[in-house]
């Protein structure tokens, strides 16, 4: 193991508590904005005032949403208009992104946004059933940093106002650079001082474990929840990603590079924030423990184990490929009359109703002798175990650290020799000879952010916040027609979903008050995108999309139940498509 950080950063409210409260300062105005939640906001301002200092601390993250939370009054409100700040330095969206999900939390009140100034301050007027209007404006602290691709980032900061001093400093209004931002720097820093191997991968693992204060607040809409826990571990995987991208001489779309596994394990902490950074090897590949479920009714992602013992009790062909760490990637072929059709699941395997909801759909069209089919349930088994491990700490967490092999790389982009994970897809494709494939995917469940690195999750903006069950088709430009007809079809079964369309309708809806709009097709209440693609080696590939990261419970279920009715309506569908064509 090599040790590239190891360091104890103070925590920022206790610095301020000390160098404030402590000392003769009694009569003065603190304000201060912190990636801190409202109990320990709320404690520390009790101690400034036994200090006699009038002292209000607010959230540096997601300012506004905290505000109507902590400090509107909210009762009896009737209609609600937001200017939010616009910046040459940041997507044109970004400030309205950040007021998700007001319009969901404020149900039944009528939402107005429209664009503002370059003042990093939303205006807000609030209008009230019995006459009353109230005007205010929230401070959203930000600052320029240069980045780790030497970028320009308008980032969320903290920040530190004081105002009525007698002594002999002078009133301060400006940023304030919380352990939150010092621990992600420090980590991009180290890693970039490393030195590291001319040729990828560059290690086994890359660990960055993290113990820190911070915000976890759950809000009343769907999966929702504040977390600038999770929103480190997403900056932290995505940045590093980016950082080697840009080392190998990749552009920052590319999926195929190799850097190795990286696990950022961002846990609750008290007091300094303490960040550890290492370089590991893998040792002997072993699973999380999950307890036995039925599938039918499973109310979270099964266990490896279970995964395996139900595929081997499907009729069929077995094969396997190997993955990085040693997990064997099985599948199961069987042939039929029909035309030939290959179900994948957990390519990203943080996304985690695809392995069930696919097991259950595969398991009835088995039961037709005619079905022709191949499957692989999980094909990125080293990612299922890591999500499983890191869902230990944090269980709601979205986990993006599982979505790649332990490669650092997406498998579907896997060409080189030894092949891995893809190596099963391959076998899955030469045995039966599929022309479609059913490939199963998810997405977050809740709000997805990277607040040092701007907000937005760069280079997935369409999918930071939920917009339902969402579908895309890549199909070979000749294609086009069929694609077409499937997707109609698939939609069209999928009505027969309770409660779907309901879902999807609400999410769309909140989606599009936040981002500006719906950039996509609605077919039969599901959001579709349909792309030309001659990439796959399959003439159409449906990839679905189930915002699953990481939901349990009966949402869980509704989930898979969905994942599985599409697998169904797409084998029918394909099979009427072909019937016609021959």
């Amino acid at each position: 193991m090599t040790i590239l950080l190891d360091a104890r950063i103070p925590r920022t409210l206790d610095t301020l508590v000390r160098d404030w409260a402590g000392g003769d300062h009694r009569g003065i105005t603190l304000e201060a904005w912190l990636f801190e939640d409202e109990t320990a906001r709320r404690r520390a301002e009790q101690v400034f005032a036994a200090s006699g200092i009038h002292a209000r601390l607010r959230s540096a993250y997601k300012p506004l949403v905290h505000a109507f939370l902590e400090e509107f009054d909210t009762v009896g409100l009737a209609r609600v208009s937001v200017r939010y700040p616009v910046h040459e330095e940041a997507d044109r969206l970004r400030f309205l992104s950040e007021t998700y999900p007001l319009a969901a939390l404020l149900d039944g009140v009528e939402m107005h946004f429209e664009p503002g100034a370059a003042d990093m301050t939303y205006r807000v007027t609030l209008e009230y059933g019995n006459g009353r209007v109230a005007e205010h404006e929230v401070f959203a602290p930000n600052r320029l940093r240069t980045n780790h691709l030497d970028q320009v980032d308008l980032t969320p900061t903290g920040w530190l106002k004081v105002t009525g001093r007698t002594d002999v400093g002078s009133d301060l209004d400006g940023p304030l650079e919380t352990e939150n931002e010092q621990v992600f720097h420090e980590v991009m820093n180290a890693v970039a001082a490393h030195g590291w191997p001319e040729s990828e991968p560059y290690a086994e693992t890359l660990t960055i474990d993290v113990t820190i204060p911070g915000i976890e607040r759950a809000l009343d809409y769907g999966d929702e929840v504040m977390s600038t826990r999770e929103a480190l571990h997403e900056d932290f995987y995505f940045s590093l990603l980016e950082f080697f991208k840009r080392r190998s001489g990749r552009p920052p779309e590319d999926r195929s590079v190799q850097p190795g596994q990286i696990v950022p394990d961002i846990r609750v902490g008290e007091g300094d924030a303490h960040v550890r950074v290492a370089l590991r090897p893998f040792g002997v590949p072993t699973d999380p423990l999950r307890p036995e479920q039925d599938i039918e009714t499973a109310d979270a992602a099964p266990g490896l184990a279970q995964i395996q013992r139900e595929l081997a009790a499907l009729p069929g062909e077995t094969f396997e490929g190997i993955s990085r760490e040693g997990r064997p990637v099985r599948g199961i072929y069987r042939p039929g009359s029909r035309p030939a059709v290959l179900v994948t699941g957990g390519q990203h395997a943080n996304e985690t109703s695809a392995p069930l909801g696919t097991l259950r759909a595969v398991r009835r069209l088995l039961a037709n002798p005619e079905a022709n089919i191949a499957y692989i349930p999980v094909e990125n088994p080293d990612g299922y175990a890591l999500h499983g491990r890191l869902c230990e700490g944090n269980p709601r967490h979205m986990h993006h650290a599982a979505r790649y092999t332990s490669l650092g790389s997406d498998l579907e982009y896997g060409r080189n020799e030894p092949l891995y994970e893809i190596g099963a897809r391959n076998q899955a494709l030469a045995r039966s000879g599929a022309q479609l494939h059913l490939n199963l995917h998810g997405y977050p469940a809740h709000e997805w952010t990277r607040p040092f690195t701007g907000y937005l999750p760069r280079g997935f903006e369409l999918w930071t916040i939920p917009k339902g069950f969402f579908l895309i088709i890549r199909h070979h430009p000749s294609w086009a027609e069929t694609a077409r007809t499937l997707i109609e079809a698939v939609t069209k079964g999928l009505s027969a979903v309770p409660g779907l369309a309901e879902f999807n309708r609400r999410q769309i809806e909140i989606c599009s008050i936040h981002s500006g709009g719906t950039p996509y097709e609605i077919i039969n209440d599901v959001p579709c995108l349909l792309t030309p693609d001659e990439r796959h080696p399959t003439p159409l590939t449906l990839i679905t999309e189930f915002p699953d990261e990481t939901i349990y419970g009966d949402a869980y279920r509704f989930a898979h139940t969905v994942q599985m009715a599409t697998v169904i309506a797409a084998e029918e569908a394909f099979a009427s498509i072909m019937a016609q064509v021959a």
